[in-house]
């Protein structure tokens, strides 16, 4: 393993799960933790270049602990948080989470040098009063992992909450996180790009009508280095549509889907899939 602090922090975790202990291993080494009575640990989806299929990155989702290793997204637990407090502790949990499980492994990933994107929560673009970001760095900077392969996935805004979104942006920056931002489309893309400038635009593969939209989107993103990944891959005829889309545009894309890959809590390298082929 190259990160020593998180190996010695590994070493100190008890196996136990009292009461009294957020985050333990369990007889694999996973971490695990807690929230209220539901025991959760992360799940792995990757995500992969369209063109090549070489796993780029993965997304880490917090799933409770099943001995199928299937377990159930336990995402929507925030939607149903009573206080905001709890939203907080619950979406830092996760990251944390994520980030032990996906660094203690990465060295034998097929990728060994991938990134690592992380929910935020809508409820937390409101909930979290300053300094977006500061919290969870701190918790990185302990353990020595690598801020530079953090990226933070901000949710959907409306147009009201465009100037929210456009501070909490602008706090992940400055604590040195890329981030991503999700768009209902082609059109809220172009209207995104020039006020927020993200790391990557993540659009829904299911929605994909708009031909000139998108593609005016992927070249404009390509021209200020701005990634574009297109999420819940799920059908072949939208993979076919993404890659006459990638090719009309002569840009690379991203993509990631159950398509492609289910997660799964190692970060193995799955049987050839649609998206190398």
């Amino acid at each position: 393993m190259s990160f020593p602090v998180l190996q010695k922090y590994l070493a100190r975790l008890s196996d136990a799960t009292g009461a009294a202990t957020s985050i333990w291993l369990d007889h694999e080494g996973k971490a695990q933790g807690r929230f209220f009575n539901c025991t959760m640990s992360s799940a792995f989806q990757p995500i992969r270049q369209l063109d090549t299929g070489v796993v780029h990155a993965y997304e880490g989702l917090a799933r409770s602990v099943s001995a199928q290793d299937m377990g159930l997204s336990l995402w929507k637990l925030l939607d149903h948080a009573a206080s905001d407090d709890e939203s907080i502790e619950l979406d830092r949990l996760c990251r944390m989470l994520h980030s032990i499980n996906f660094f203690r492994q990465a060295d034998t990933a097929p990728n060994a040098h991938a990134d690592l994107y992380l929910n935020v929560h809508d409820r937390l673009l409101s909930a979290v009063s300053s300094n977006h970001g500061h919290a969870f760095r701190r918790i990185l900077d302990a353990l020595e992992l690598p801020l530079s392969r953090i990226v933070l996935q901000l949710p959907a805004a409306t147009p009201q909450q465009g100037w929210l979104l456009n501070y909490v942006s602008d706090n992940y920056r400055r604590n040195g996180f890329r981030f991503a931002v999700n768009v209902a489309g082609a059109r809220d893309g172009l209207q995104v790009l020039d006020r927020l400038r993200p790391d990557v635009f993540k659009i829904d593969a299911r929605e994909l009508h708009d031909t000139d939209g998108l593609l005016a989107l992927l070249r404009r993103s390509a021209a200020a280095n701005v990634a574009v990944l297109f999420k819940r891959v799920e059908t072949p005829q939208s993979l076919s549509v993404l890659r006459q889309l990638g090719e009309a545009a002569g840009v690379p894309l991203l993509a990631q889907g159950y398509l492609l890959d289910e997660p799964r809590a190692a970060l193995q390298r799955p049987e050839p899939v649609a998206a190398a082929a």
